[in-house]
């Protein structure tokens, strides 16, 4: 069964107020009447959109146009943005959570120099966030990020970024987060791996440094180029590939869902269907498709099952091992970053524990 999560609880902007209006309220009501009639004639009914469009519909007659782009793509905007200024949703959603909401209001020149910059600031707040293992784990995928950003010279996430400034022109679309959160993602990914599974993994990501040019990230338009460079790397371990993608295209069109329940239409609120932009990485575009009539079970992945015992006696057996192996791979994704991160009181007292026979 469906969780009933309200979207709204992720969208972004000024919160709706309940005062009175600082002028009449039939003016009022009257300017809201003429807003909607203008975005309604604004709207086409048979929009020429991109080939990266797909459009999904609800059973009450509700519209959704699934934007596919690539994460590093120029082109992409301007899929995102005609498809936006064509349609006059109701409701955007994007493929962000809450922890990476801040990359909409910052600059390019921010942006480039965030991607780049991989420290013991940033190592510090992934393991509060996500525990030491997730969080050092997603320091390497950062990197991943950081190379592509290195390469092509491009902030990530300017799809994004578009359709935020692009929805805010359209009268009443209100924009929406629509990921799964970064923490549970990357909790249940390494809840999945084996240690010598992790190991492996954060090996391939410390040494990933193969050239990427921006012909390259046109040429995957088909398929996100981030998207690609990690299911390249995570082949190997389809356990990762269900958490990192799989999944996600589950809670993808949970909230997709969601956004395209009928909206009220003034002056009578009446319920009339909802036109949705989502905006997603071309990845996720057929997962969404194979889950869009099926029933979706989101408790199912918003959980973190704890280890088995077995499992916590081979953890603290090679955990030292692993440490030494993470931190090396931290010190090769960022120089000085594997020294901070064995300055960290925790690691002390672990290798000390280590150093120190028992009694």
């Amino acid at each position: 069964m469906e969780q009933d999560n309200n979207s709204e609880d992720d969208s972004v902007g000024p919160a709706e107020d309940d005062t009175q209006p600082p002028f009449p309220l039939g003016l009022y009501s009257e300017a809201v009447e003429v807003l909607w009639q203008v975005r309604t004639q604004r709207r086409q009914k048979e929009p020429d959109l991109p080939e990266t469009v797909t459009r999904l519909t609800t059973p009450e007659g509700s519209v959704v146009y699934l934007v596919g782009t690539a994460h590093f793509s120029d082109s992409s905007k301007k899929d995102v943005a005609t498809t936006i200024r064509a349609v006059q949703p109701d409701v955007v959603v994007v493929e962000l959570c809450q922890y990476r909401v801040s990359m909409l209001k910052m600059d390019e020149k921010t942006l480039l120099k965030e991607a780049k910059d991989i420290n013991l600031e940033k190592v510090q707040q992934a393991i509060k966030q996500n525990g030491v293992m997730s969080g050092l784990m997603q320091i390497l995928l950062l990197k991943v990020s950081a190379h592509i950003t290195e390469q092509l010279g491009m902030a990530p996430g300017g799809e994004f970024r578009e359709a935020f400034k692009e929805a805010g022109k359209v009268p009443f679309c209100k924009f929406h987060l629509g990921d799964r959160p970064i923490p549970v993602t990357f909790k249940r990914a390494i809840a999945a791996l084996s240690l010598w599974q992790k190991a492996r993994l954060a090996w391939g990501l410390c040494f990933l440094s193969d050239p990427i040019s921006k012909e390259d990230v046109e040429k995957c338009k088909q398929k996100d180029l981030l998207e690609q460079t990690m299911s390249e790397m995570i082949g190997e371990f389809p356990a990762l590939h269900r958490t990192i993608v799989a999944e996600r295209d589950i809670y993808l069109t949970h909230t997709l869902r969601q956004a395209a329940r009928c909206v009220e239409a003034p002056p009578t609120a009446e319920k009339v269907p909802a036109v949705v932009v989502g905006v997603v990485g071309m990845g996720h575009v057929s997962g969404i498709e194979r889950n869009w009539d099926k029933e979706l079970n989101i408790h199912e992945i918003m959980s973190v099952a704890p280890p088995s015992r077995l499992g916590r006696v081979v953890r603290t057996v090679l955990k030292g091992a692993m440490w030494g192996l993470l931190g090396y791979a931290c010190y090769r994704a960022s120089k000085g970053v594997g020294r901070a991160l064995l300055s960290l009181p925790t690691v002390q007292s672990l290798l000390q524990n280590i150093r120190t026979p028992s009694v």
